[in-house]
């Protein structure tokens, strides 16, 4: 993961949308009342805990954040910092603003008009870029080309080799400053990558895809009305999941006992590859299982040795991120531990708030841990293993009210 780079998160809406007339496209409400604009910020949001750290959001010149189209979407704003600047005279010189805002090590320009980028490729993105290389999505060629001529005569294009560029387009922030700095008298790039490129600096790149679009026509503003209300209606109004997670492990002498990162006062511990944390386990499963995604065992095999002793919780924190990246909110979680010995009574509301601060950082409890005997049954009875279940109940971000997810934070 991408843990160790913070990036601002740059949506360019300075555009003037001359294609589509009337209001600019970047503030067209698509779905819910949301312009097209926040789409895209609230995809971002949702890898906060990934490394994006703030919204830097480039209106068009001379446009003030007041009355309809920014009261509505400003209505209910991000958990992130969201800060305003103006853009330029043309898109260079709206990125250069933006930049200039912006406060982190490392950049993602992004389009406005490009409402349906995905986590996962946000993600990719992230991943691949370094203080020297940036890293941007591209997309096969799959249209037969054409051009025509001067004289109004077709060629053939040779399509081989050939991609679609789309954002956003991911940077080290200094080096895309000095970049664009040392073509300062130039508006003729149509994306920063043709910068970067122009300064010999490297470039890669990762798979697009096809519902990244831009729209661009009026057409295109019509289709992504569609995909919006597609996305709605997916699954119901009230989209709400659960999942069951189980774990055991064997309880051994000389090892530590951590359940929910709390360190328990035992003679015993848990037996695993890693911490062997079965709380932490268990709910990861939960969480996964409601997701619908690969359980931990596949996400993270006992084959690999990077996982030795590895710390559960970070491993669940991980789960998380891409449980929210699928834009899930946690819920509730709620778990038994069936153990004869220790007795967990007095260390449960610690390993309850640890939980609850990781899966829901600055929010309300979230988690409800017990423990019960085993009352001298099978392995747990006798002492010799420890069993956990949890049950973890998600709810579809999407079909959530705006003004219940964010705290409303502007700068």
């Amino acid at each position: 993961m991408s843990a160790d780079k913070s990036f601002s998160f740059v949506i360019v809406a300075g555009g003037s949308g001359r294609r589509i007339g009337g209001l600019e496209k970047q503030f067209r409400s698509l779905g819910d009342g949301k312009p097209l604009w926040r789409w895209s910020a609230e995809t971002a949001f949702s890898l906060a805990e990934a490394g994006v750290k703030e919204i830097v959001l480039v209106l068009p010149q001379n446009r003030e954040m007041t009355e309809n189209t920014e009261k509505n979407m400003l209505e209910n704003l991000c958990p992130l910092p969201l800060k305003v600047t103006s853009g330029g005279d043309t898109r260079t010189d709206s990125v250069r603003n933006g930049l200039k805002a912006s406060a982190y090590d490392y950049v993602m320009i992004h389009d406005a008009a490009r409402p349906f980028v995905s986590v996962k490729l946000i993600r990719a993105l992230m991943e691949s870029t370094t203080p020297t290389a940036g890293a941007i999505p591209v997309m096969p060629v799959a249209e037969a080309l054409k051009r025509i001529g001067p004289s109004g005569k077709v060629l053939p294009v040779d399509r081989e080799g050939l991609y679609i560029t789309q954002t956003p387009q991911s940077f080290f922030r200094e080096a895309l400053i000095r970049v664009l700095s040392d073509h300062k008298g130039s508006s003729s790039f149509k994306d920063e990558a043709e910068a970067w490129l122009a300064a010999e600096m490297e470039l890669r790149w990762v798979e697009g895809e096809r519902l990244n679009f831009k729209v661009t026509w009026p057409e295109d503003l019509q289709l992504a009305g569609a995909l919006a209300a597609s996305r709605k209606n997916q699954g119901g109004e009230n989209s709400v999941r659960t999942g069951i997670g189980y774990d055991v492990h064997r309880l051994v002498p000389e090892r530590p006992l951590v359940l929910g990162g709390v360190a328990i006062p035992s003679p015993l511990g848990l037996l695993g590859h890693s911490d062997a944390d079965v709380l932490a386990h268990a709910v990861a499963d939960a969480l996964l299982g409601a997701a619908g995604q690969p359980d931990i065992g596949n996400l993270f095999p006992a084959a690999d040795e990077s996982y030795k002793n590895a710390d559960s919780m970070e491993l669940l924190r991980r789960v998380a991120d891409r449980v929210k990246g699928d834009r899930w909110k946690i819920v509730w979680i709620d778990a038994v531990i069936e153990a004869q010995v220790p007795r967990l009574n007095l260390h449960l509301p610690a390993v309850r708030d640890n939980l609850s601060a990781l899966l829901n950082p600055g929010g309300s409890p979230c988690v409800s841990v017990k423990a019960k005997s085993a009352e001298g049954t099978d392995d747990p009875g006798a002492g010799k293993s420890m069993v956990c279940y949890a049950v973890a109940t998600l709810e579809r971000e999407d079909d959530m009210k705006y003004g219940e997810k964010f705290d409303r934070k502007i700068r």
